[in-house]
């Protein structure tokens, strides 16, 4: 009886530390596009005006400046693109912590299972 109710207590405290993780990581993310989106915003007007006066400043040009600035927006797509990629490919596995302490877990009873008590 009292290997079961360790059991249910250490289920009890791994399934609070993944909510906890879980949370962790929603707030997280949640707070990081937030600031994407609005850093995002800003700096496609940013570069709209930016166009708009090089544009304005070089009107005999306008052709060539205009598409000077479409290949440098596309390579700079391009370039974010592949390491945004790259970024994805090297992130930890969801629940890292998580699964860590369960195998701790696993390991411990395992050892306990091998040198308890013997039965009567």
């Amino acid at each position: 009886m009292a290997k079961a109710a360790s059991l249910l207590a250490i289920g009890q405290t791994r399934l609070e530390l993944l909510g906890n993780e879980i949370e962790v990581g929603r707030v997280t993310a949640m707070r990081q596009l937030m600031l994407a989106l609005s850093m995002l915003f800003c700096v496609a007007l940013g570069v709209v005006l930016v166009v708009i006066a090089i544009t304005l400043l070089f009107w005999e040009q306008r052709l060539i400046v205009v598409a000077l600035a479409g290949g440098l927006f596309w390579a700079l797509a391009l370039y974010f693109y592949f390491t945004m990629r790259s970024t994805a490919s090297k992130t930890e596995p969801l629940f890292a912590t998580s699964l860590a302490e369960l195998q701790e877990d696993l390991r411990q009873l395992k050892a306990a299972s091998r040198h308890g008590p013997a039965p009567d």
